[in-house]
């Protein structure tokens, strides 16, 4: 059995969708030239019948995958986040997000942490993009152990899907399994003195920031908030009511990302001090991926300022 825990996301999906590929006929996965990254090269060598390279062509992949899922397949199409965002989007809007197709659209290098290849390939728009579409699901797992669980439930679950993955191998949350429910957030630390809603890559920085916060006697309460779209909106308003103070992380434009549908909760609901972290209205210069994210205010240090300046801030 794959030991998931071990590998980056990309890989963890990669292996895993060749295990639902030999339980499930109808799972057929398309790729755009980046097979070797995207890590659907394990699914290429097990079926070479059900993979489709497609080439530098994501519009036509788009297509094709949806032309595919009305034949009754369970397509999988797969590259980078920042193509599978802005050079596709208006293939996604029309042949998926309307009539509502069974495609799941798994992309990798997610965010700036693709590090050296610089703004070109760093893709920070892409959940916004992906939230504006009617009927889309948008998932952002932790970390390699949830994302096995998120394509489980993709491709169990009828109706379009957006998976951003990244690249580089991150630290395992799940230490001893998950479960992922699609629009619940999974509570990982309790507390009532702040909550801090995290997604992707940002959750285990934000577990090592309440780590630090309780050295200093504030308990603060982590949400992982995977499920983007679908939003657990009673995790919010809980945590709005109950801890007064809320701080959210993600490795994406603050404009559009889970800052703004966690503000529009709040604000239609409890309202409470709320602190936004992730990137301002810029895109970001090549470094390495520590770098880029301490350049942008997204370590588990920012985290802790962030919290105790919302702290600060309840009546």
């Amino acid at each position: 059995m794959t030991d998931y825990s071990e590998l980056a996301t990309r890989e963890a999906f990669g292996k895993f969708l060749t295990e639902l590929g030999d339980r499930d006929p109808r799972i057929v996965v398309l790729d755009a030239d980046l097979s070797r990254s995207t890590m659907t090269k394990y699914f290429a060598r097990a079926f070479p019948g059900r993979f489709i390279q497609c080439g530098l062509a994501e519009q036509n992949m788009i297509s094709i995958a949806a032309g595919l899922a009305t034949c009754g397949r369970v397509p999988f199409a797969s590259t980078f986040a920042v193509f599978a965002s802005s050079r596709c989007f208006d293939q996604v809007r029309m042949c998926v997000a309307q009539p509502q197709t069974n495609v799941k659209i798994v992309s990798t290098h997610g965010g700036i942490t693709v590090g050296e290849d610089g703004s070109s390939h760093q893709a920070i728009e892409d959940i916004a993009l992906y939230c504006s579409l009617p009927n889309f699901n948008v998932v952002v797992p932790a970390d390699s152990i949830e994302t096995v669980e998120a394509i489980r439930a993709a491709a169990a679950t009828e109706g379009p899907f957006y998976v951003r993955l990244g690249r580089s191998k991150t630290p395992v949350v799940y230490t001893s399994g998950c479960t992922f429910r699609l629009g619940k957030a999974d509570v990982l630390r309790e507390g009532n003195d702040a909550a801090i809603i995290a997604t992707g890559i940002m959750v285990y920085m934000a577990i090592d920031a309440a780590d630090l916060l309780a050295k200093s006697g504030i308990k603060c309460r982590v949400l992982n908030m995977s499920s983007i779209k679908p939003i657990d909106r009673q995790a919010i308003e809980a945590a709005a009511e109950e801890t007064g103070a809320i701080v959210t992380a993600e490795e994406h434009l603050l404009h559009g990302g889970l800052g703004s549908i966690v503000a529009q909760v709040v604000a239609s609901g409890t309202p409470a001090p709320l602190a936004s972290l992730g990137i301002k209205d810029t895109y970001c210069k090549s470094g390495k991926p520590e770098e880029l994210l301490e350049a942008n205010g997204l370590t588990a240090e920012d985290i802790v300022d962030a919290a105790k300046s919302v702290i600060a801030r309840k009546r």
